[in-house]
């Protein structure tokens, strides 16, 4: 691995990138302590240190502890990952989005610049709700002045972090958006790690075979592959004859890698959102909408399948896919070019599919689990969540496998075997 990275730090187009990538996460992180203006910093983390259980606790993980400081990334990227996913699907229910979507890198750019725009109304309308939660519960004092500052300061912030995750998935190493949520959960491992050493001896013992465990889960099922064989035959391109040849399509088991934990994190975080502007709802909310229940924890396991299976069909279409292999002259043995074999492509990626999202969903899950039986603490079950351990550890593989990529462009041996 010493010599791979030392490889890795040779290629310089490769080095530009990753010092890009840290420059932007530094940046990012610099952001998450700076207060919006007339914000008593004191009293809101007050406020967030009996909320670490609930979904306040998540938002405040995945914003980086942000949102505790009521800091100018308070709302973290969380508004776009949910303007993501509300576009995505309104490409399948309304004509018009399907139409975009279908119009290449022109209709690509427009469905951008809708989410975008969504992503600035979430984030205004998350920015008032948290300005009245916090002003109910005392730790804030609001006037219209006030209120407005704080409106446009946080919307301000989303949108820049918005930019911020685009110039990394540009010119950086990996996805932008993941990216930031990474570095986000990243920044409490200090503080679960102490926690974990000032605990007791069940936690002490548990704990790292919790987390290694989990480890294992995720790279297991990232790393399948079902090798689909592809043989091609010999063709006339010109005057010249062409070899043909075998080789195989990989179709992953888990294709959308961790985006379904992400978007069911987004749309569980919603109903809290909105229930802000509804006090009478936080009764239902805060009975309902806890990490560790289970009403909470058997509808994000099928969030995530959903999940799965949604973003699975719109990463890989079977009928693009036999097309492009029929116009190379290529095809899977014992199934017909064209549609019989989109039809075959198709039951193979739903019957990998459904195992791959039931694991993912249970890797999520059980750690959650298993944190509510022994009763760890607040701080060492936050990192220790099973959706904290599976956004790290996807993440961090597919930027590893980005890298390599880089790496093996350039005849170097990968490290990702």
């Amino acid at each position: 691995m010493l010599s791979w990275l030392k490889n890795a730090w040779t290629v310089p187009e490769l080095r530009r990138r990753v010092l890009f990538t840290a420059l932007i996460l530094a940046l990012y992180r610099l952001g998450s302590f700076m207060p919006a203006p007339g914000v008593d910093s004191e009293a809101i983390k007050s406020y967030f240190s009996n909320q670490g259980s609930t979904v306040l606790g998540l938002l405040n993980l995945f914003s980086g502890s942000a949102l505790s400081r009521f800091s100018l990334f308070a709302l973290g990227i969380m508004p776009y990952v949910t303007a993501s996913i509300i576009l995505q699907l309104m490409t399948v229910v309304v004509p018009k989005f399907e139409q975009l979507q279908k119009e290449g890198e022109a209709g690509t750019a427009k469905i951008t610049q809708y989410t975008r725009y969504l992503t600035i109304g979430l984030a205004a309308a998350q920015s008032v709700g948290y300005a009245f939660l916090f002003h109910r519960q005392g730790a804030l004092q609001l006037n219209a002045g006030r209120l407005v500052l704080i409106v446009v300061t946080l919307t301000a912030g989303t949108a820049l972090l918005m930019w911020m995750g685009e110039l990394i998935t540009k010119r950086g190493i990996g996805n932008g958006i993941s990216l930031l949520i990474f570095a986000s959960i990243i920044t409490d491992a200090p503080t679960a790690i102490n926690s974990w050493i000032n605990s007791g001896a069940t936690e002490k013992l548990f704990f790292p075979i919790v987390f290694i465990g989990v480890i294992v889960a995720v790279v297991f099922i990232q790393e399948g592959q079902r090798k689909i064989p592809i043989q091609y035959a010999k063709r006339m391109v010109g005057r010249r004859e062409t070899a043909g040849g075998a080789t195989y399509m990989p179709l992953r088991v888990n294709m959308a890698g961790v985006i379904p934990v992400i978007f069911a994190a987004a749309v569980l975080a919603f109903p809290p959102t909105i229930g802000q502007f509804f006090p009478q709802t936080q009764n239902f909310i805060n009975r309902h909408f806890q990490p560790a229940d289970f009403s909470y924890l058997a509808f994000e396991a099928f969030l995530i399948v959903v999940f799965c299976y949604f973003y699975t069909a719109v990463q890989f279409n079977p009928i693009d896919q036999a097309d492009n292999l029929r116009k190379y002259g290529g095809y899977v043995p014992g199934i017909r070019p064209g549609p019989p074999t989109a039809q075959y492509l198709d039951r193979v990626l739903t019957r990998l599919t459904l195992p791959g999202s039931l694991y993912l969903a249970l890797v999520a899950i059980l750690p959650t689990v298993f944190i509510s039986i022994f009763g760890f603490s607040l701080t060492s079950s936050s990192f220790l969540g099973g959706t904290s351990i599976l956004i790290m550890v996807g993440v961090a593989l597919d930027t590893m496998r980005q890298m390599e990529s880089q790496m093996m462009m350039r005849s170097y041996e990968g490290f990702l075997k």
